[in-house]
């Protein structure tokens, strides 16, 4: 079938949180960095795309949407292999996300900035490579940011996209999807506390986004 959503909004944008919303409505299951922490031989598959090799049907293979790293990385590669895909664009203030950036997933002592020769230290710096080099550089992280959400909107046309405000909530989503507003509140995952909590319990090699 293909991916129904393709999200190109950066990592700690509300992605978690959307991923379960995704699911909620209907577009799942969804890829989401926890997915690749979970299934880490799919690293290899990841290697490959950024080598220039990508096997998009098997990467998503299983899977109706996606969201967060890696896919964000990939985002024009993925929205133009998945034509019929809508693209959802999640975003939040420059500074907070460069704020929540530097205390998770590029803290110091990250899974992301480890070093290494071995798959998953290789598959990291695949995803660091499509992020400025100066990551503790607010001016920089924050222009790069605003940059990311522009390429997008002068990318997508505007009939197919969504730009998704984190914490919005579900109308102007359900409206984009064609789906019914649910009930129940939308999911509110991994703020900045529980992450850390989720990889200090999980030890060196899991996280998520």
């Amino acid at each position: 079938m293909g991916l129904r959503v393709v999200g190109t909004g950066l990592g700690r944008t509300g992605t978690k949180s959307m991923q379960t919303a995704l699911s909620i409505l209907g577009f799942g299951p969804c890829h989401h960095m926890i997915e690749v922490l979970q299934h880490p031989d799919t690293m290899a598959l990841w290697l490959e795309a950024d080598s220039g090799r990508p096997d998009w049907n098997a990467i998503f293979r299983g899977y109706q949407s996606a969201v967060d790293y890696p896919t964000a990385g990939y985002w024009r590669e993925l929205t133009s292999h998945f034509p019929a895909a809508k693209v959802l664009h999640t975003v939040r203030d420059a500074d907070d996300w460069f704020e929540s950036v530097s205390a998770t997933i590029l803290a110091p002592d990250s899974i992301a900035r480890r070093g290494g020769a071995d798959v998953q230290a290789r598959f990291f710096a695949s995803v660091r490579r499509r992020m400025p080099e100066q990551a503790d550089d607010r001016t920089v992280m924050t222009e790069f940011f605003i940059r990311h959400t522009e390429e997008v909107k002068a990318a997508i046309a505007p009939e197919r996209l969504l730009i998704y405000q984190m914490g919005e909530g579900w109308d102007r989503l359900c409206a984009f999807l064609g789906v019914p507003v649910p009930s129940m509140p939308f999911p509110a995952e991994n703020a900045r506390a529980e992450f850390i909590g989720r990889s200090a319990a999980l030890g060196p090699g899991i996280a998520s986004h």
